[in-house]
């Protein structure tokens, strides 16, 4: 994977660093597995704006991604590696010996031809899905399940991958993106590797519209609001009184909001990182 810096012929250009699409095969999605995408542009049912900043971009179909799985010790063939204009990282589709098809979340080094497969008594090879009781600790793992049957929740944008760091009875120990280290059940599913395109942390959009074909709206600094608008908003000029806060009157940059009493805690070996 690489990424390509444009040369600055317009102003948007100038900064533009855009992706290579080096391991994309096709630009033809499966029909079969596309799903119409409807978008509220941040209105409720009663046409109230619900949700600030959103609305307009480029029209989208949903790619169908199996999350789960569940076709174990069936052999299946990457027939291609696509763009998914959902998600950051690459899709690719799985042709089954039984016909059926599917499409899965793209692993770093997964190429067209490779065969994969999921189950409990698979090697642990790049795009394999197994469970963590049957991965060697010490392995990067991407897709990863929290509960068994649930599907992947973990570690699924460019770039991420957790780590598999130790066992102990019916629980796994996993280092996870944000750096958490916490206790996960080894009856659940993970996949082997890291997901693709890991070069997406270094593009450069180069300007704003490219957000707004994202169906990203432009965004007001609460500093520049009204006091009715916003806890950070009023003042003569540019005023910095006040702590760094939400909306709702909620504290940023280093407020806990995480319950004490949350029932997960208990599996939280290590809090993530500031």
């Amino acid at each position: 994977m690489s990424v390509r810096k444009l040369k600055p012929v317009t102003p948007g250009q100038r900064f533009r660093v855009v992706n290579g699409f080096d391991a994309i095969t096709t630009d033809k999605p499966e029909k079969s597995l596309l799903a119409p995408k409807k978008r509220s542009g941040g209105r409720n049912n009663k046409g109230k704006m619900t949700m600030r900043y959103l609305g307009g971009g480029h029209k989208k179909k949903y790619r169908i991604i199996d999350f789960k799985r569940d076709k174990h010790g069936v052999p299946a063939t990457v027939k291609t590696i696509e763009y998914d204009p959902n998600r950051t990282a690459f899709i690719a589709l799985l042709n089954y010996v039984d016909g059926e098809k599917r499409y899965i979340i793209a692993q770093g080094g997964l190429k067209v031809g490779q065969t994969v497969v999921s189950g409990e008594e698979v090697a642990p090879e790049i795009g394999n899905t197994m469970p963590l009781s049957n991965i060697p600790l010490g392995t990067t793992i991407s897709c990863i399940e929290l509960r068994p049957g649930q599907g992947a929740i973990m570690a699924r944008s460019a770039g991420s991958f957790a780590q598999l760091m130790a066992r102990d009875g019916k629980y796994a120990t996993v280092k996870l993106p944000s750096g958490e280290t916490r206790l996960i059940l080894v009856t659940c599913y993970a996949t082997i590797g890291v997901v693709s395109n890991s070069d997406h942390q270094l593009l450069v959009s180069g300007k704003a519209g490219r957000s707004r074909w994202l169906g990203r709206r432009p965004r007001t600094n609460p500093v520049r609001m009204n006091p009715v608008d916003h806890p950070m908003g009023g003042g003569e000029g540019r005023s910095s009184g006040g702590h760094p806060r939400s909306r709702n009157g909620v504290p940023a940059k280093g407020f806990k909001t995480r319950s004490k009493t949350k029932a997960s805690n208990k599996y939280i070996i290590e809090r993530r990182k500031k």
